[in-house]
């Protein structure tokens, strides 16, 4: 079973794919926002999860900061990153610390293809 991170700032969000992310078999933590997400992260959510869903706008750490603090730790550098944002990042290349960005509103169906991918690249 592949373990997971949600991260997003809004509880109905949060909520939702949490459950539709454990219908399809998935261990899900969730924070609701960056400074949480480095906590749990920290303490070892229970393990490592095998990829981290964040969302971009967030109050108290935004998801660059985030996705900075968690390439920058040896134990998740390698843990691949989805961004889940209404206001995508920049896309020049410079500074990317993510694996992919899926852009609010997402289908179900997308969504989970992409979390299974990068599931995979995990494994």
């Amino acid at each position: 079973m592949h373990s997971i991170l949600l991260v997003d700032d809004e509880p109905e969000i949060l909520a939702a794919w949490r459950l539709i992310l454990e219908n399809e078999g998935y261990e899900v933590g969730c924070a609701s926002n960056g400074v949480e997400a480095v906590a749990r992260v920290a303490l070892a959510m229970p393990g490592t999860p095998d990829l981290i869903i964040t969302d971009w706008m967030m109050p108290l750490m935004d998801g660059a900061e985030l996705c900075r603090r968690l390439r920058a730790m040896p134990e998740l550098a390698n843990v691949p990153i989805l961004v889940h944002t209404a206001v995508p990042p920049s896309s020049d290349g410079r500074d990317k610390h993510w694996d992919a960005c899926l852009r609010k509103p997402v289908g179900a169906d997308l969504f989970l293809t992409t979390v299974a991918q990068l599931c995979k690249q995990r494994h």
